[in-house]
């Protein structure tokens, strides 16, 4: 299914000539009909000798309602660029040329209408030749021109004709499973409730489906379709399609939203883009302008920031980054149209080359530029290359969906990465475009590699007598979320280049090393530990003693068992007392804390430490005042 668009100046004809091909005039408004002139898009659709109906968005051609034009524009397959036979080229005629061109609309015919007013056939080849000469420079440049009449119906067939043999060269639109429908209608039919229509692309949509309206994030459910002018159970991407939609009222969603699937995309504040300014603007365009952005049915105001010039004179092309004052939704490969706020003009347009940028870059960065440049003319495998990039980590399916590439493009795009390792796999999984895996670039692994391995070492100098780093003070210095961090940390380690230690990370070869003064404290503590074996030391006199890293140093190397905050002994002793008391209990079947006590001629402080530790473990229990040996 296809969609088309008029396009040209006030009065040369354009809804008449809709009218008498589909027998249906698109003004639908009062005022319109009173003033015979359109203000509003207008919607028809036709059927083509091949049997293909395609539905027809008429354009304003007034210049006071350029910005209704460009709501309906954006989403077409072919245009028809309508000139009067009486008039020629027009100030619209030209305006709406550079816009077709700027959009780089895939193909188009030009209609030369009101033919039967026009007797002179040497004037109707000096007009076709102005004409020429106007889309020499332009995506019409091999366009047919028609001679039609919409009075005399004159022509028509020919256009009929033309149009279908233009529509069949072109590629049908690809189901990327994630449907956008920019909305560029919105209101109320009785017994049905809410209905948006517009131009849906990306993906397919199917009565029951649960669908989200952003950027205002109201979610509902389609209740119906309808698809140029017929019910349909799933509507597919290049239809003119109309969503019933229940759960939303019609007064909370706006032209210029977008249709999609819950989570498929995201809003964005900022977009990276490609720009050309026309060659005929009437001054050039400075650093830090305010201007309109339209982009599909969306039309909101942004600051545009030049990143490699500080000024872009007529006719010439730069990058830019704009800072929107609303949320849009746009894909890198979407294109865009830039217009002056006040006085009314369009200055021009282009591609977005990435649609969520993480910053706000830095003006003439040779890096930024250099990125720009691969995400705009590189391989598929730059491509994704540069989301990879831009993301850090992520899923390899928000990857490949933000890439906006066709999923047989992004399987070979992955498989090249992957080959050269340029891509790290984070997690386990298949790598594939639908894949849920976490995966990052390799120059983000090996930052955040060389990142880590500074701060753990930094904190072995720090604390040589640490095991290391513990995982969470690690995770946030990092700043990684947790799935993030757990599968990053497990890739470090699986590759030998970190060790994994309950919870802490340490870099290989690390170990806890005493030197010789700190070697003299251990032993003068230890000589305290074996003169009263089971009623050692406690913790606070242990770090008088020996200095609390040391005494933390000595647990870690196993050394030392802390069975309390407050109460430790040494290893062998510790593992003798758990021997004894398991034996005494297996020959008695319990035993008391007072038997522990006498057991080792100690205190109840440390029979009680101990007993409540073998507890925790989950050794013994506690029945009243006995501890048995837990089943």
């Amino acid at each position: 299914m296809r969609v088309i668009g008029t396009a040209g100046h006030v009065d040369h004809g354009k809804s008449t000539l809709i009218e008498a091909l589909t027998g249906t005039h698109p003004d639908r408004l009062k005022e319109e009909q009173a003033r015979e002139m359109t203000i509003e898009l207008g919607f028809g659709w036709l059927t083509l000798p091949g049997g293909e109906e395609v539905g027809i968005v008429d354009v304003p051609g007034h210049r006071d309602f350029i910005e209704n034009m460009l709501a309906g524009i954006g989403g077409i397959d072919a245009a028809l660029l309508v000139v009067a036979a009486d008039e020629g080229i027009m100030p619209q005629t030209k305006e709406h040329l550079a816009i077709l061109d700027l959009l780089q609309i895939p193909s188009g015919l030009i209609v030369l209408t009101k033919t039967d007013l026009i007797q002179d056939k040497d004037w109707l080849d000096l007009v076709e030749a102005d004409i020429r000469t106007a889309v020499r420079d332009t995506v019409l440049r091999d366009a047919p021109i028609l001679r039609v009449s919409a009075r005399t119906r004159s022509g028509l067939d020919d256009l009929k004709a033309t149009l279908g043999e233009i529509l069949e060269q072109q590629p049908a639109r690809l189901d990327l499973g994630r449907p956008r429908l920019p909305i560029d209608r919105v209101f109320t039919m009785s017994g049905f409730g809410t209905i948006v229509t517009g131009t849906l692309s990306d993906g397919h949509l199917a009565i029951g489906d649960e669908i989200q309206i952003l950027p205002s994030g109201l979610s509902g459910r389609i209740r119906g379709l309808q698809t140029h002018r017929k019910k349909e159970e799933t509507a597919v991407p290049g239809s003119r399609t109309a969503v019933n939609i229940s759960g939303i009222a019609s007064e909370q969603i706006q032209r210029g939203e977008v249709l999609i699937h819950p989570g498929q995309y995201q809003p964005t504040r900022r977009l990276d883009a490609r720009f050309r300014l026309l060659p005929d603007v009437s001054s050039s365009l400075k650093h830090a302008s305010e201007v309109k952005v339209f982009i599909g049915t969306t039309e909101t105001i942004a600051r545009l920031r030049l990143l490699d010039t500080e000024e872009l004179a007529p006719g010439k092309e730069g990058w830019i980054q704009l800072e929107l004052r609303d949320p849009v939704v746009s894909v890198r490969g979407d294109r865009y149209i830039l217009r002056r706020p006040s006085p009314g003009e369009t200055l021009g347009g282009g591609t977005i080359v990435d649609a969520q940028p993480k910053d706000r870059h830095k003006r003439f960065d040779e890096n930024v530029l250099k990125s720009l440049a691969a995400l705009a003319q590189g391989s598929p495998a730059d491509v994704l290359l540069e989301v990879a990039l831009a993301l850090e980590a992520a899923p390899l399916k928000e990857i490949v969906a933000r890439s906006h590439l066709e999923s047989k493009q992004a399987e070979q795009a992955i498989r090249e990465l992957f080959d050269s390792n340029q891509l790290i796999a984070l997690e386990d999984g298949q790598l594939n475009p639908s894949s849920e895996s976490l995966v990052m670039a390799s120059p983000r692994w090996n930052d955040l590699r060389t990142k880590t391995e500074g701060l753990i070492r930094s904190y072995h100098e720090q604390f040589p007598l640490r095991r290391g780093m513990p995982r969470e003070e690690l995770k946030s210095r990092l700043k990684l979320s947790t799935r993030i961090f757990n599968a990053f940390v497990t890739q470090l380690a699986k590759r030998n280049l970190l060790n994994e230690l309950s919870n802490v990370a340490a870099m290989p070869g690390h170990e806890i090393k005493f030197d010789d003064g700190q070697q003299a404290k251990v032993q003068a503590l230890m000589r305290k530990f074996a003169q009263n074996p089971y009623s050692p030391p406690g913790v606070k006199e242990c770090q008088t003693e020996a200095d609390e890293e040391i005494v933390s140093a000595l647990i870690e190397l196993h050394e030392l068992t802390a069975v309390s905050p407050d109460v430790i002994f040494r290893k062998q002793d510790y593992d003798s007392m758990v021997a004894q008391v398991r034996a005494a209990i297996q020959k008695n079947g319990k035993i008391t804390l007072a038997e522990v006590r006498d057991l080792f001629d100690t205190s109840r402080k440390y029979a009680q430490a101990l007993l409540e530790h073998l507890d925790a473990i989950g050794m013994t229990t506690r029945e009243g005042d006995f501890r048995k040996l837990r089943m």
